[in-house]
């Protein structure tokens, strides 16, 4: 005999197990037809600088794999602020990235505050670049090694000056950790734009600068500025007699920039499964790797999850630079 409760325990059943099955829709969905439409990596930066330049390379060969055009727009100000607002704020749907840099990680220790949460607020895709600094002199300077400019700023405390851009860039904050990891007394001079660094060298308004390899590469070889030391762990390929800050005695003194891309946090995992994958293959394509290194820049992708235990790590690191040299939060 067929009970009275047979019917509409059948359709309760039914309606349990399509359940979790309708839930599943939206995201094979939007695996299969993410992206729908171009994709927009906006840069912190004005044009023609490294991560302008990486973001650019790296960018059509995504485009490639994505099956739409990557577009690239530079917002650059207010200490990366403006572009990680923008996209912090963007539609959480994949179709905006942020380019993630150095910058994006020290914000929190530079700013008084946020329109923004640079942890909470963006989810990681994959890291694109590493790319160390350099410690340069002019060719006049009686400075060949590390460890005389070292020897220098011992004998005459307070009297050299150390050139770097801006307050809080990766260039002025490994100056700060330069100084401090030597033991010595030095002035740190923030200009608005290399360039600027470049002619305080020739007047010998600063004795040594701190910059990305990239900007200074040119110059270095063609013998208007000396490079004492590159700052990451390893000898840069494009410069192998210039030996690292290591090597010239910084114990532990290790110190790269480096550029991701993240999206809004409430992006759909599957676009950034998608996002990711095309990201690694891009980054691994002979032509991107040629063009990067041409550059001095190590192109490395990696899993959302170690760009974001770096991106932690770089934060804490850099937090603790910047309340030894006491910079006031703006």
């Amino acid at each position: 005999m067929t009970s009275r409760f047979t019917a509409p325990v059948a359709a309760l059943v039914a309606a349990l197990v399509a359940a979790p099955l309708a839930a599943l829709v939206p995201a094979a969905t939007l695996a299969q037809g993410f992206p729908s439409k171009s994709v927009r990596i906006v840069v912190p930066f004005a044009p023609g600088g490294v991560a302008d330049i990486v973001a650019r390379t790296v960018a059509p060969k995504l485009s490639e794999g994505l099956g739409q055009p990557v577009l690239i727009e530079n917002r650059p100000g207010a200490g990366g602020i403006l572009a990680a607002e923008a996209v912090a704020r963007a539609e959480p749907d994949g179709h905006t990235l942020l380019l993630v840099n150095n910058g994006t990680a020290v914000s929190a220790a530079l700013f008084k505050a946020l329109p923004y949460d640079a942890v909470n607020d963006f989810a990681m895709v994959s890291s694109i670049s590493h790319f160390g600094l350099v410690i340069v002199t002019d060719p006049a300077s009686p400075a060949k090694t590390v460890q005389d400019l070292i020897a220098a700023a011992k004998a005459s405390p307070g009297a050299m000056n150390l050139g770097t851009i801006g307050i809080g860039s990766t260039q002025n904050l490994a100056a700060e950790l330069f100084r401090s990891t030597a033991g010595i007394n030095l002035q740190i001079i923030p200009y608005k734009a290399t360039p600027e660094v470049f002619a305080a060298l020739k007047n010998r308004d600063a004795h040594a600068a701190f910059e990305f390899l990239a900007p200074v590469l040119g110059q270095i070889r063609a013998g208007s500025l000396r490079a004492l030391a590159v700052t990451s762990a390893k000898r840069s390929s494009v410069l192998p007699d210039v030996p690292t800050a290591i090597e010239s005695g910084l114990a532990g003194f290790d110190v790269s920039s480096w550029n991701g891309l993240a999206v809004p946090a409430k992006t759909p995992r599957a676009a950034i499964a998608r996002l990711h994958q095309e990201t690694v293959k891009a980054v691994a394509a002979p032509e991107v790797q040629k063009r990067l290194l041409d550059l001095g820049v190590e192109g490395r992708s990696s899993t959302p999850e170690e760009l974001r235990e770096f991106f932690l790590s770089e934060s804490r690191r850099w937090a603790r630079v910047v309340e030894a040299a006491k910079i006031e939060k703006r």
